[in-house]
């Protein structure tokens, strides 16, 4: 395996017919290639689209180093958190059809959260508490403003109290959805609903609320509404036949030595059905299948003649829901990522870019982003009609400045 293994996948059209400088582009071939070459990635995939067509669609490494298995253009890897934005249209759409309110508190739905108490100081061993001033609602759930943490942040005495109860990197051992929400309430909140922002696992209750409402598993829901709508043919909460499995690229962590990518163990790398559907992170799939979920949400909702959502629905979530207009890194708690959140707002279910210059990091006004544990990542640009899919398999994605250095490639390379 001397020589980095090269795909090239479809692409729909000539990169300078649609602005992009075919030349500068082979520039993320080549940075990204070092990654490869000194070991910090495995593999990778990233696809660049604009004005709907496929214009760059590239695969370098293995996605099983050891195996010898190349990364190849159907490739299916763990989402992760990019998983996130699809429960979020699930729960809008349900929104629209008047099932969902936006201010309901999430009691209405999943009663153990009528009391869930507010951290107010102590340690994970004797917390002090308060009761909520205002219960936790839907749009505290899809804006991340909760008060819900998760437990590997290791940032605050209800994180280890979340670690404590079994969740990490995962969930109790036979624990399905509704079981995980009932023991989440069980413990405090990290503050106040709605007057902070937490990354945590609000977007899992979001899912559950889906499941109350819709009467059925998330997996279901998620399938016959979005999945199965929009051609995601390889997208799902576990990757169980065999011929799917062959094309399951391996999880990797980095040596702490020397950074270097090697295999997880089994236990973080699991493939089968599991018993908590995870919303907020449980979704496996391919760079062209969540293209489609991309070019639903560029296209105001719709894909063809598929919609599944109202434009105004579309940009509403692509607006900026912090407190005041802020960003990020003014009302946010910090974050698991490899990148800063200055100029970055958040919508419901994705980052809202609101100052591209406050990042220094090349985007635009109203981008809609987010990313997965395992280094991978997306955005939306609607006003360079670009769309990015980056996927590989390195948890966590705080390891390197994948994205950023990513973005800041296929920026240089618009040349309209």
């Amino acid at each position: 395996m001397n020589a980095v293994p090269r795909h090239d996948g479809a692409i729909d059209r000539n990169s300078t017919e649609v602005g992009l400088d075919t030349a500068r582009l082979e520039r993320i071939d080549t940075h990204f290639t070092r990654y490869i070459d000194d070991g910090r990635l495995p593999g990778w995939q990233v696809l660049v689209a604009r004005h709907g067509d496929v214009v760059y669609n590239r695969c370098r490494g293995w996605r099983d180093r050891e195996a010898g298995a190349e990364f190849t253009p159907d490739t299916i890897v763990r989402l992760y958190s990019m998983t996130k934005p699809l429960t979020s249209v699930l729960a809008m759409m349900l929104h629209e059809e008047g099932r969902i309110g936006l201010k309901d508190p999430v009691s209405k739905y999943i009663s153990e959260f009528a009391d869930t108490a507010v951290y107010r100081s102590g340690s994970h061993l004797r917390p002090v508490t308060e009761p909520q001033v205002e219960p936790i609602r839907i749009w505290h759930l899809l804006t991340h403003m909760s008060g819900l943490t998760y437990g590997f942040h290791n940032t605050h005495p209800v994180d280890a109290m979340y670690r404590a109860a079994g969740f990490e990197w995962g969930s109790p051992a036979g624990a399905d959805l509704a079981e995980c929400c009932a023991r989440w309430a069980q413990l405090p909140l990290v503050f106040q609903p709605g007057s902070e922002w937490n990354y945590g696992v609000s977007t899992d209750v979001l899912g559950r609320v889906v499941e109350v409402v819709e009467g059925r598993p998330l997996d279901e829901v998620m399938r016959d509404r979005i999945t199965t709508p929009l051609g995601m043919v390889d997208t799902a909460f576990s990757v169980t036949d065999d011929e799917r499995q062959g094309r399951l690229a391996q999880l990797y962590i980095p040596n702490p030595a020397d950074l270097t990518a090697v295999a997880a163990p089994d236990v973080l790398a699991r493939s089968t059905a599991p018993t908590m559907l995870s919303g907020g992170g449980g979704l496996f799939g391919t760079a062209q299948d969540y293209l489609q979920f991309c070019r639903m949400v560029a296209g105001g909702g719709s894909r063809g003649d598929v919609r599944l959502l109202g434009r105004h629905t579309v940009d509403y979530m692509g607006s900026n829901h912090l407190p005041g207009g802020a960003d990020l890194e003014q009302v946010g708690r910090p974050l698991f990522a490899e990148t800063s959140f200055d100029g970055v707002g958040f919508g419901l279910g994705y980052s809202i870019v609101v100052d591209p210059v406050a990042n220094r990091v090349p985007s635009s006004v109203g981008e809609m982003a987010w990313g997965g544990a395992a280094s991978t990542a997306f955005w939306i640009d609607p006003v360079e009609d670009l769309i990015v899919v980056f996927l590989t398999q390195l948890l966590p994605s705080s390891t390197h400045p994948i994205r950023p250095e990513l973005k800041q490639l296929v920026y240089q390379a618009l040349v309209d």
